[in-house]
């Protein structure tokens, strides 16, 4: 009498069977193993087998796509992922635009969005890259007798007289990210010289490291003005391997690691440029070199706004440094800090006609203040108000948090008598600068 296996209950032939029942018994075991893995009789090129119960051996046949798995077709574009819109229920989640990031948002189908990083998203190396903040003034000479900072953190330069860079409204809000400044670099009307005008972004060497040994990506918005014909605008990324050295000084190791140039429109776009930088960087320098060789006139400008510099070969949505003004400003203030208004502060006659006192920086310097600036500032008691005749920075004194400087007028002063320092006129200002 026939046994059976243990997991299938086959029935097993004895040796013990007699040749008839042996024969019964491998035929019963012939069927049983027939019938139970009748299942896999069948199916269809590509079909694959899928349990269609908890009992043994139960199977079917299905399509790749089956019914109880994530569908093929859920999928129909590079870049979709796969989200859920409930319990057991998946769903197709389109790929965002360039530089969006992932983002969970409770109020979407799937639980997940697709977002432009906020302006605190703080890949962006430049400081005052959309031309916010212009402490100095809004308008300024690109000449070799005033080379300088502009807008905040810029410098401008050309080597004859004849150039302006100035702040302008972008009054774009189609090909702009609703960017609200732009600087402008222009020649002056019936100025005939083709010298080119230089701008630059030189980063602090705290900044600039993070970049060392990285691919970056360098963009911004450009247009021109409908008398600037020029094909040969350059474009800079400087790197050096000194510390906190002026562009226009020289960078120690220096190299350009992008130079190139772009043709702008008169309409806003943008333009991208990528680089490896040096593992032992340690200093950055962006330059938009203005050449003009159109015809000069009023509209003989090239405008510039929504730079950055970031590590990775993609442009990624424009944001700022900081994630407000306010903080954009401050971040500034960290290399120059300039006063107006009715009340500068507060100082004390040391004589007659002579005074000193102390600035405390609304935020802390990267180092000491190295130079002052100043027009028509006063000393007032309350009761007699005398004009500054000098001012001056104290630089033993001086650190980065509170700047000392000593003065003089005319007369009229009464030692150890406290003055405010206050504007003599609209237009008066002190400024303190701790910049490269």
């Amino acid at each position: 009498m026939a046994t059976t296996t243990t997991n299938f209950n086959f029935p097993i032939p004895q040796s013990t069977d007699l040749v008839k029942d042996g024969a019964t018994a491998i035929a019963a075991l012939g069927t049983s193993v027939d019938t139970q893995f009748v299942d896999l009789k069948g199916g269809t090129t590509g079909q694959v087998l899928a349990k269609a119960s908890n009992t043994d051996l139960d199977y079917s046949w299905v399509t790749t796509d089956d019914a109880n798995a994530i569908q093929n077709s859920i999928v129909d574009a590079k870049g979709d992922l796969i989200g859920a819109t409930a319990n057991d229920t998946p769903a197709r989640l389109a790929v965002g635009t360039n530089g969006q990031v992932l983002t969970a948002d409770s109020t979407a189908s799937t639980g997940l969005v697709w977002a432009t990083p906020s302006a605190g998203y703080s890949n962006n190396g430049v400081l005052n890259s959309a031309f916010q903040v212009w402490q100095r003034g809004t308008s300024f000479t690109a000449s070799s007798a005033t080379t300088g900072y502009t807008a905040d953190r810029w410098l401008g330069y050309r080597s004859v007289a004849g150039g302006t860079i100035s702040r302008q409204a972008t009054g774009d809000t189609t090909n702009l990210p609703n960017i609200q400044y732009c600087a402008r670099i222009a020649r002056d009307s019936g100025n005939t010289s083709t010298a080119t005008i230089n701008f630059y972004n030189t980063f602090e060497s705290i900044n600039s490291i993070p970049f060392a040994g990285q691919t970056v990506t360098l963009s911004f918005y450009a247009r021109k003005g409908a008398n600037y014909s020029s094909t040969t605008t350059n474009v800079l990324l400087t790197t050096g391997t000194g510390t906190d050295q002026n562009i226009l000084s020289g960078f120690t190791g220096q190299s350009n690691v992008i130079s190139s140039t772009v043709t702008p429109t008169t309409t806003w776009a943008r333009y991208t440029y990528t680089a490896t930088l040096g593992a032992t960087t340690t200093q950055v320098s962006i330059g938009i070199i203005q050449n003009p060789l159109g015809t000069a006139g009023a509209a003989d400008y090239l405008e510039i706004t929504g730079v950055m510099l970031e590590t990775g070969s993609t442009a990624s949505a424009f944001h700022t440094n900081q994630p407000t003004y306010a903080t954009e400003l401050a971040a500034c203030q960290r290399y120059y800090w300039r006063a107006t208004g009715a009340t500068v502060g507060w100082l004390i006659g040391t004589s007659s006609t002579a005074f000193e006192g102390s600035f405390q920086m609304p935020v802390t310097f990267r180092s000491s203040a190295s130079s002052i600036e100043w027009s028509s500032m006063r000393l007032s008691d309350g009761t007699t108000a005398t004009n500054a005749t000098a001012i001056t920075l104290n630089a033993g004194n001086t650190t980065a948090t509170n700047t000392y400087v000593t003065g003089t007028v005319a007369s009229g002063l009464t030692q150890y008598r406290p003055y405010i320092l206050n504007a003599a006129n609209s237009s008066a200002y002190i400024g303190f600068s701790g910049e490269l």
